[in-house]
């Protein structure tokens, strides 16, 4: 067996065990349920939590849904924590999915968005991952595979979108938690919700001054 082939394998079987999972509890993944057994399972929690995570990013579920999830059932903390590795592994899994196992099926499925990032990569390589990140120009989920589609180093891949991914799951995850706060009465509560109005307005007006400040660069003095 050729190392290439392994690694398919070892691509692939985690697919096929979420797919799986994913598809005989697919009546039982609601947000309810899913905190019910977040906090029946305890200190396994969070690694089921990551887990579901992971399996979203691949299969292209909602990730906001599920980040806001965090938010609500981990605090603002540790909830970044974990969304920050569900969303890195899940996108590091996409990737690596587009590139030795599903190319084809990438390039059929997001033909346009697939030359566009190709032509971005190319011409300004991890910043363009990195703007992509901050900047929500293409959806998520199939950014993912379509930069597997590239001839960026998984490194560079995986750094940048790690810290640009930061500061919207930072935001979203805040959000979780103050709507969480606000159903059940937490203490400073004005206060919370005052910050996540803060947020989500930032949230909505980042991507229109990265866009401003990458066609205006600011001139060397």
């Amino acid at each position: 067996m050729t190392r290439k082939t392994m690694l398919r394998l070892a691509i692939a079987v985690p697919i096929v065990l979420g797919f799986s999972t994913a598809l005989i509890y697919r009546e039982h993944l609601t947000p309810e349920a899913l905190e019910v057994l977040i906090q029946y399972l305890g200190f396994w929690g969070p690694l089921v939590y990551i887990a579901v995570y992971v399996i979203a990013t691949v299969f292209m579920l909602p990730g906001s849904l599920v980040t806001l999830i965090g938010g609500a059932l981990f605090g603002p903390f540790w909830g970044v924590l974990y969304v920050l590795a569900g969303s890195v592994a899940g996108a590091t899994l996409a990737f690596l999915v587009a590139r030795y196992l599903a190319g084809e099926w990438v390039e059929k499925k997001a033909t346009g968005i697939v030359k566009r990032v190709m032509e971005g990569v190319d011409a300004e390589g991890w910043r363009f991952v990195a703007f992509t990140r901050l900047v929500p120009a293409f959806p998520f989920n199939l950014l993912n595979y379509a930069l597997g589609l590239t001839r960026i180093r998984l490194s560079s891949y995986v750094i940048a979108s790690a810290v640009c991914m930061l500061p919207g799951i930072a935001g979203y995850v805040y959000l979780g938690y103050a709507g969480r706060e606000a159903l059940v009465g937490g203490e400073d509560l004005i206060k919370k919700i005052g910050w996540a109005v803060g947020i989500f307005a930032a949230l909505v007006f980042l991507p229109f001054f990265i866009r401003r400040f990458r066609r205006n660069p600011p001139s060397a003095s």
